[in-house]
């Protein structure tokens, strides 16, 4: 996550002539892998994502739920590949969004049971959120969302998100 001293006040960011659509969503994320079983391994195996479709040992579709794909995975053009060198473009991270607080408490136990080591845990007010890496090293957070009318605002109403460290005993005790 970003140091929160970064972040610019909506007040003070470049705002759009003409809103998008309030029901546009971003559908799913493709990710370059080095090792298609490897980041299976990960997404299927740790997560509990479902294989859709595999296209042999280049490439697969998994989803959470049956839809056609939340995330693609591929190696058209890094089989053996490294990730990216530190400082430079690209993800920051793939959001994963879990409908509840005890389904992100059943994503962190299973990040726990494979022994996968979290790169930070925040509750930012509006959301609580576990954030890791992939094994080619992709940014991933894992995270829900609390009900809208429980976010934080200032007093003239708008969002005022934190980053404050977030209680994994507590979640790991939510049903």
């Amino acid at each position: 996550m970003a140091p929160a001293q970064s972040l610019k006040p909506v007040a003070d960011a470049v705002q759009p002539s003409r809103p998008i659509a309030p029901d546009v969503r971003i559908g799913h994320v493709h990710l370059k892998v080095a090792d298609l079983d490897r980041a299976l391994g990960f997404y299927c195996g740790v997560l509990g994502f479902q294989v859709m479709q595999r296209y042999g040992a280049d490439a697969a579709f998994v989803s959470a739920g049956g839809y056609h794909h939340h995330i693609g995975l591929n190696t058209w053009e890094s089989r053996g590949g490294s990730p990216p060198p530190p400082r430079s473009t690209g993800l920051f991270h793939t959001a994963i969004l879990y409908p509840t607080r005890a389904a992100l408490a059943d994503a962190l136990r299973r990040v726990i049971a494979a022994g996968i080591a979290l790169d930070g845990a925040s509750d930012h007010g509006v959301s609580e959120a576990l954030y890791l890496r992939d094994p080619d090293e992709n940014g991933v957070e894992l995270y829900w969302d609390r009900p809208a009318d429980l976010w934080p605002r200032t007093p003239t109403g708008e969002l005022a998100m934190v980053t404050r460290r977030l209680d994994l005993d507590g979640l790991l005790r939510a049903e």
